[in-house]
């Protein structure tokens, strides 16, 4: 525990330890930091995180963190719109963009299907998918979620429900180590295992066996 004689200090202090990966001497040494800088410096600090929270949207096609209604990626007319990356979250598609290896687009579902959580069907975006492929359009699907039990869970769900209703379904290759986030996997590693993906059906039976 440690023991501050400013209560505002205190207050802060508190709150940026709510931060993930943040414990209380961090969350302090950050404090004394902002207390050291101009209150020009501390306002547009604190202005950007307003807006961060007030001014920044979801995708309405793939539910990608944007600053419009839909996002730069999906507007983008050199990105081929028939092939969606399905995804656990925002920072995969960081991690995924970062290859500089995709050029096709992506599906944010929010997490993965893990009842021991509370997160089911209801809590992603799976529907949306889905709508997405019903309204046709769409010959590839990349299933690109973490190589858990949830995640692969996941893929079969939504692999059995798109099956007879797009041509390719893929999923990338096993470069990434068997329970390994993608955000954490080196950018040459998961570009490579963007570029040598897998039919899924072939890629599950083989996990199967």
């Amino acid at each position: 525990m440690i023991s501050l004689y400013s209560k505002n200090l205190e207050n802060a202090v508190n709150e940026i330890s709510k931060l993930p990966g943040i414990g209380k001497r961090s969350a302090l040494r950050l404090a004394l930091h902002l207390i050291k800088q101009d209150e020009a410096n501390v306002t547009l600090l604190t202005d950007r995180i307003n807006k961060l929270k007030s001014d920044v949207v979801y995708c309405r096609q793939c539910h990608n963190i944007s600053d419009h209604e839909i996002c730069d990626i999906c507007a983008n007319p050199k990105r081929d719109s028939g092939v969606i990356c399905v995804v656990q979250d925002i920072r995969d598609v960081i991690a995924i963009e970062n290859t500089h290896q995709y050029q096709g687009v992506y599906h944010v579902l929010g997490g993965v299907i893990s009842p021991m959580d509370g997160i089911g069907i209801q809590q992603l975006t799976i529907k949306e998918l889905f709508d997405r492929v019903e309204a046709g359009g769409i010959k590839e699907i990349i299933l690109a979620l973490p190589a858990t039990v949830e995640g692969d869970t996941t893929n079969f769900f939504i692999y059995k429900n798109i099956q007879d209703k797009v041509p390719t379904i893929t999923t990338i290759a096993r470069g990434i180590g068997v329970g390994e986030e993608l955000e954490y996997a080196d950018e040459a590693t998961l570009g490579r295992s963007l570029l040598a993906r897998t039919e899924f059906e072939r890629a599950y039976n083989r996990n199967v066996e």
